[in-house]
């Protein structure tokens, strides 16, 4: 049975997942010793780094995109880890991001990945048969595996079967063990607080006679001698249980007796578990962030302290092939993963919940306790955010900014970011990758309450967006507000003339003169970014960030930007994406130019990878239409004459069932196929090749 706060567990538990991951990732290993981070740190109270914005690892990753299997195959059964390997080939960009590319071999998941694009299927692509125990049994099939038990909440067995089905595509033996505990324990974690009780729990779902399980016990048992020193436990590890008396990179054992001596002396409190995790080594970031999630839908949202939840910001970034799924509002997501906890249960979903998920758009209701939706200011002198209860224009919560002492001209931004570059963060480990998630031709709502206390003028608005690379900002007319009402605010999106979108909100500012200073509050609800979209790219303001043309992901191939056009030139077949990844019908637009090599493809409601569909250029005087599931399958085919260093102008529309080619305004093929409803846009070559692309253009249909 789902529990009735089951959307408030579930999103204790993904924010504690993430404030463990960003608390333990500045102290990772191997720079980072046990001894080292005591010496440096000693107690750790608090978050050791601040970041500008937190780029999230593999232990972020793995949890999101693969469960995205339970979309694309596993829709109406059981997972399989070949579900879960598909999701692997489908989400990755091959070398970059997802997880540790540390070498066949050498890297559990990149060694399972190798073998399954070699075609080793799983569970043989993590097993020790194909890889030995000592790969087989490193940490990775623990740290993925977060979202299987907050999917499957108070059935422990149900979530280790799938935890242990996903953990199986790379590894084996202790190895699943890890994801089946884990599992576990966060279902369990949903119908009790005891944590000796989940522990129990997560121990009844592996064999009592692995090493897993004695390592816990050995913790246990420890802990029942000498409960109030977590050092000495430590100590007990290190000479008992230490990394090296199991080899490799990151074995499982030693971090799986990190985990229990977390909980166990966490004593059910969140905070001082994921901080003991921490201040424990080895694979600090992995641990922390398992044992949050457990203690963060055990404690519930009450029990995590504000310093570590108000920098997260409700907000966290992905390294995935879709730079619009990297981009992640954690309250919406926990929205998701609770409607995919009802399905999985075979329980109807309460419809406030399914009308308060919109995928493909922005829609913050700022209904979850605590919840802000990443929506930031400018000027923290001026205004400060927080999550309020005392207003809501509709259900219960809003979000409360408290203007204060502003005088006539002086203003600050109110702001959602919906797209990153490289310069917005303080490290790039994993390469994330960026596409918008507000464009030109969309439209922006939201309603705006006054409350003003002081001030000899009533304060006013105007709506705006800033473009990415130039900085500018497009204002819209001034709105002066009115005390005590709500105040609808709607405006579309205007051109951006090739350049991208990266902050969308309001201007406040003062109107009252130096004497009496504006004071008081605004509460913001019901912000949306929705619409159709149309909108051009325009290579001269675009970047390289992350190593990419902004705003695609690349796959494979060298891309750059040369005379104002995107430049690739690959060995290999090649791909780049962008554009929101739940479009459906819409028309894309490109000047190409090859340059050499004879695949030149635009591609369309691409899922990934693996998935969607090419059409373009395709051998000498020929063009063609692919479909890609998993292995490119040619659909419709016609002879075409074209020319190396010409220009042509390729116009893809999808539309229904419908896919068409125009190039230089003549129509080429057409098609009907019904597999793929939406995706991404990009280009792409099945072969080796150069070619310059310009003026994207993008119109929602």
């Amino acid at each position: 049975m789902i529990p009735s706060n089951y959307l408030e567990k579930v999103y204790a538990g993904y924010l504690g997942m993430n404030i463990g991951i960003r608390l333990g990732a500045p102290v990772e290993p191997t720079i980072w010793t046990y001894e080292r981070i005591k010496n440096t740190y000693g107690e750790i109270t608090n978050y050791v780094k601040e970041y500008k914005n937190f780029a999230a690892d593999d232990d972020a990753n793995g949890p999101y995109y693969f469960l995205r299997a339970l979309y694309d195959d596993a829709k109406d059964r059981d997972i399989t880890p070949n579900d879960v390997a598909r999701a692997w080939l489908n989400y990755t960009r091959e070398g970059i991001g997802m997880f540790w590319w540390g070498g066949y071999g050498v890297s559990t998941e990149h060694t399972a990945y190798i073998n399954l694009k070699k075609g080793i299927p799983a569970p043989r692509s993590g097993s020790i048969e194909q890889n030995g125990k000592i790969i087989a049994e490193q940490i990775g099939g623990q740290i993925f595996i977060d979202t299987w038990g907050l999917v499957n909440p108070c059935n422990p067995k149900k979530a280790a079967d799938f935890g242990e089905a996903a953990a199986r595509v790379s590894h084996d033996g202790e190895g699943v063990l890890g994801a089946r505990f884990f599992c576990a324990a966060i279902a369990k974690a949903f119908e009790t607080s005891d944590v000796r009780e989940i522990i129990e729990t997560g121990l009844s779902q592996i064999p009592a006679d692995s090493l897993y399980a004695k390592v816990a016990r050995a913790v246990l048992e420890f802990h029942a001698r000498q409960p109030d020193d977590f050092r000495a436990c430590r100590d007990m590890l290190e000479r008992e249980w230490g990394y090296d008396k199991y080899k490799g990179v990151c074995h499982i054992i030693p971090n799986a007796g990190v985990c229990i001596l977390a909980m166990i002396y966490g004593q059910g409190d969140f905070n001082r578990t994921v901080e003991i995790a921490t201040m424990c080594g080895w694979d600090t970031d992995c641990n922390a962030g398992n044992v949050g999630t457990v203690l963060g839908v055990a404690c519930g949202l009450e029990g995590i302290v504000d310093k570590y939840r108000t920098p997260i910001n409700d907000s966290i970034v992905m390294s995935g092939i879709s730079g619009y799924l990297n981009i992640l509002d954690i309250p919406t997501y926990a929205k998701e993963l609770a409607i995919l906890g009802y399905r999985l249960a075979g329980e109807a979903c309460p419809q406030w919940l399914t009308d308060s998920f919109k995928e493909g758009e922005i829609y913050f209701d700022f209904e979850l306790p605590g919840s802000t939706h990443n929506i930031r200011v400018s000027d923290p002198f001026f205004c400060r955010v927080r999550h309020s209860t005392e207003k809501a224009f509709r259900g219960t919560g809003s979000l409360e900014v408290l203007f204060d002492r502003m005088t006539r001209g002086e203003k600050s931004k109110i702001y959602y970011k919906p797209f990153y570059t490289r310069d917005d963060f303080s490290d790039e480990r994993y390469s994330p990758t960026f596409a918008p998630k507000a464009y030109s031709g969309q439209k922006v709502s939201m309603k705006i309450y006054l409350d003003q206390w002081g001030g000899n003028e009533t304060m006013g608005i105007a709506p705006y967006v800033r473009l990415a690379k130039s900085k500018k900002e497009l204002v819209q007319g001034y709105i002066k507000l009115v005390d005590q009402q709500w105040l609808d605010v709607e405006f579309d999106i205007p051109d951006s003339e090739g350049e991208l979108i990266d902050e969308v909100g309001i201007v406040l500012e003062a109107y009252s003169t130096r004497k009496p200073k504006s004071l008081g509050r605004i509460f913001i609800d019901e912000f949306r970014i929705y619409g159709k979209a149309n909108y051009s790219i325009d290579f001269k303001k675009q970047t390289m960030s992350f190593g990419c043309v902004t705003p695609f992901s690349h796959n494979h191939g060298a891309w750059s930007i040369e005379d104002g056009a995107m430049y690739l030139m690959t060995a290999e077949p090649s791909e780049a994406y962008t554009g929101n990844y739940f479009a459906q019908d819409y028309s894309v637009s490109v000047k190409l130019n090859p340059q050499s090599g004879y695949s030149h493809l635009v591609a369309v409601r691409a899922q990934g990878a693996m998935r969607g569909y090419h059409a373009g250029f395709d051998g000498e005087n020929q063009v063609s239409l692919y479909i890609n599931d998993f292995g490119f399958k040619k659909l419709a085919s016609r002879s075409y004459e074209w020319r190396f260093n010409q220009t042509y102008d390729f116009q893809v529309t999808v539309q229904g069932h419908t896919l068409t080619l125009a190039i230089n305004g003549e129509q080429v093929l057409q098609h009907q196929d019904d597999k793929f409803g939406y995706g991404m846009y990009g280009v792409s070559t099945i072969d080796a090749a150069r070619a310059y692309f310009s003026d994207f253009r993008f119109v929602e249909l």
